[in-house]
């Protein structure tokens, strides 16, 4: 476990989130030639960077749950290949790739329509939604699925539940019949975009199943790569995948602060910067082992946040309630890992060995 000072994780993030304000400044004074404008934008920047961050706690917990397999080599490009992969290419690239695709037009043309006519791209993007939600709800899907059907999984937060989640697992790809059949009856109940979530949620799983399935085959090969790499490049291909699948919502919604692509890029990005130091710090202080339930927790969060994007299909939900229902179940597993630990303290050696996970 780690004795460097917790805010001493931050000093990128900080740094980054001066250059980000400073940016959005200049975007406002050049786009309206007010300091009010200047400050405005600023402070767009600014929320945008808190949603990130309300909407993506959760995500922090679990990268580190991967994280913490993965040397420090790969760890530093977490942060450094990985967060120009989160605001380059999640913030800008995929935004601008989605509204070249729906409106047929060349990368070019997308980015001119982005910076001349701001509110006709963010409504492109936005009525992709549906194919976005799919995606990206069915992936996160996928993963807090997997968690749960785990059949060597022996610690549960809600034993009652998770045990016979963890027996269910001896049902080959249950996780995969649950998903399929969420996606065909969700679909019976949006019309014309049937086919579109369909297809949009299919192509999710198969996503999932083809990052497993490389990883799964880097990790048996001995002979092409060595084994810190091979674990290290495969979960990282996850953790980016997994980032990508946070981000969807967020991305989305940001739209209703502002329809400047650089401006959501900013602020995002800046959000993005401290999800990633997070991890880092969560890992490095040994966190998810202080706090029992902390990933369980996360894990609840995410099969909430894939929930709320199938629902955001048919109906718009608050960002702000996404947010506080991730902040909801990281909470209450931290406040049930302490008064497991304060249990556990108070028992003799042999019962507490006795109690074993029965939470």
């Amino acid at each position: 476990m780690s004795s460097k000072p917790t805010l001493s994780y931050f000093n990128w993030s900080f740094a980054f989130t001066i250059l980000g304000l400073l940016a959005g400044a200049w975007l406002g004074y050049n786009a309206t030639g007010t300091v009010a404008g200047a400050l405005g934008t600023a402070f767009i920047v600014a929320v945008l960077c808190v949603l990130e961050i309300s909407l993506s706690f959760d995500n922090a917990v679990v990268n580190a749950t991967i994280l913490k397999d993965m040397n420090a080599v790969w760890r530093r490009r977490f942060l450094t290949w990985g967060i120009l992969i989160a605001v380059f290419g999640m913030r800008i690239i995929f935004p601008l790739l989605i509204v070249a695709i729906a409106a047929s037009l060349g990368p070019i043309e997308a980015v001119t329509l982005a910076i001349n006519e701001p509110e006709r791209y963010a409504q492109i993007l936005t009525d992709a939604h549906v194919g976005i939600a799919a995606f990206g709800g069915t992936f996160l899907f996928m993963v807090g699925l997997k968690f749960f059907f785990d059949a060597e999984k022996d610690t549960h937060w809600f034993h009652v539940l998770e045990s016979r989640l963890s027996k269910a697992a001896s049902i080959e790809s249950i996780e995969i019949i649950i998903v399929l059949l969420a996606i065909y009856v969700l679909s019976l109940f949006l019309g014309d975009h049937a086919h579109e979530f369909m297809v949009a949620g299919v192509l999710g799983l198969l996503c999932f199943l083809a990052v497993k399935g490389v990883g799964a085959a880097m990790e048996a090969s001995q002979e092409t790569m060595e084994g810190a790499y091979k674990s290290g490049a495969a979960s990282f291909m996850y953790l980016e995948l997994l980032d990508a699948s946070f981000s969807f919502d967020g991305v989305i919604g940001a739209f209703a602060l502002s329809n400047n692509l650089f401006v959501i890029a900013l602020g995002l990005g800046v959000g993005a910067f401290y999800v990633r130091s997070m991890t880092i710090m969560l890992v490095d202080k040994g966190t998810l082992a202080e706090y029992r339930y902390l990933e369980h927790g996360a894990f609840y969060a995410i099969l909430a946040l894939a929930g709320i994007m199938y629902a955001q299909t048919l109906t718009h939900i608050p960002e702000v309630l996404t947010g506080l229902i991730g902040a909801t179940f990281i909470g209450l597993s931290v406040w049930s890992s302490i008064r497991h630990s304060h249990a556990e303290a108070a028992l003799t050696p042999s019962e507490s060995s006795e109690t074993g996970t029965a939470a």
